[in-house]
């Protein structure tokens, strides 16, 4: 039965000729494409950089706005803890009481969200670093 399987036509000359032809159009046209995506990358890149530079610029404006609202309320609470009788020594400890609790739980939050930058999953799959776990894991399984 495999006898009877037509045998492929040999190619003429004029096709195995045109194969170094059409490579050398493929390598002629890469430029090109690589070309219009390099430029559109650059293009995406300076919006991107221009929205960066924005959303900084504002981050800092609603960070001082922020820290103005929080000096307000905080005179205002100084200001009614004065009106109910309470003198300023403990009005100041008070104030720093909260302020420090909250700088540390923000110091604290910061460290335990550190890790998540060094992209740890990621680096796993492309290190393969479990292989050894994983292949351990399945002997077990095979027992």
């Amino acid at each position: 039965m495999v006898d009877d399987a037509p045998t492929p036509p040999e190619a003429t000359p004029d096709e195995v000729e045109s194969l170094p032809k059409a490579i050398g159009a493929l390598f002629a046209d890469l430029p090109g494409l690589l070309t219009d995506r390099v430029h559109l990358l650059s293009l995406e890149l300076r919006r991107a950089s221009n929205a960066l530079g924005q959303m900084m610029a504002l981050g800092l404006l609603a960070a001082i706005l922020f820290a103005t609202a929080w000096i307000t309320l905080w005179i205002g609470l100084a200001e009614a803890f004065l009106a109910v009788g309470l003198r300023w020594p403990w009005i100041v400890l008070l104030v720093l009481f909260v302020n420090l609790s909250a700088a540390i739980w923000a110091v604290l939050r910061v460290k335990a969200l550190a890790p998540l930058l060094a992209l740890p999953a990621t680096l796993r799959r492309l290190s393969d670093s479990d292989a050894l776990q994983r292949q351990t894991g399945q002997e077990g399984d095979h027992v």
